[in-house]
């Protein structure tokens, strides 16, 4: 597998194969989106290359796209939009603030399902968080997917937040060099 660190005109010049490995990653179970999140990804790549602190990489079998993954620096305040607002809310105000702004956020981590075992998202997670200011790197996922908070942990993220165990929610994890990470409430 070929890991390559992907300026925005790389993306842009990827975007059909990105929005092809986006829609083999999430559009099956346990996520089950839908085309048009695909379609909604590689809109907003052109806004989000322009955020402060943004990196990407993008993972090659030989010409072919088979993952990437898009990251960058949380503002100050902390952003209000898409599943933020659940993160805070696990962390309350000042954890918020401490752990998560001014950290490298992972956005988006996506691998064709025949590139899964291979050492490719954690490559692909690594180079986008290799380099994070301070060691902060963080993220949130589904609870839907047992998988992905699995892979987490293995890649030694700390899970800090601890939703129900309903199946329902997200969960913020803490990359392996945050400094917050042994401050982070362990289940019960």
């Amino acid at each position: 597998m070929d890991i390559r660190p992907a300026a925005p005109d790389d993306l842009r010049s990827h975007g059909a194969d990105l929005r092809s490995v986006y829609a083999d990653a999430f559009c099956a179970p346990p996520w089950n989106e839908d085309g048009g999140r695909a379609d909604a990804f590689v809109a907003r790549l052109g806004s989000d290359v322009r955020r402060p602190g943004f990196t990407a990489a993008l993972a090659f079998q030989g010409e072919e796209v088979v993952g990437f993954a898009t990251a960058w620096v949380t503002p100050t305040p902390f952003p209000a939009d898409r599943c933020h607002p659940q993160a805070a809310a696990g962390l309350g105000p000042g954890r918020t603030e401490a752990w998560l702004c001014g950290a490298r956020e992972v956005d988006e981590l996506a691998v064709r399902p025949t590139a899964r075992g291979t050492g490719t998202a954690a490559g692909l997670l690594r180079a986008v968080t290799e380099d994070a200011p301070g060691g902060r790197a963080w993220l949130l996922t589904s609870l839907r997917s047992a998988e992905a908070m699995a892979f987490y942990r293995h890649q030694g993220w700390t899970q800090a937040t601890h939703p129900s165990p309903d199946g329902h929610g997200i969960a913020v994890f803490l990359g392996p060099r945050h400094p917050a990470r042994t401050l982070a409430a362990q289940p019960l």
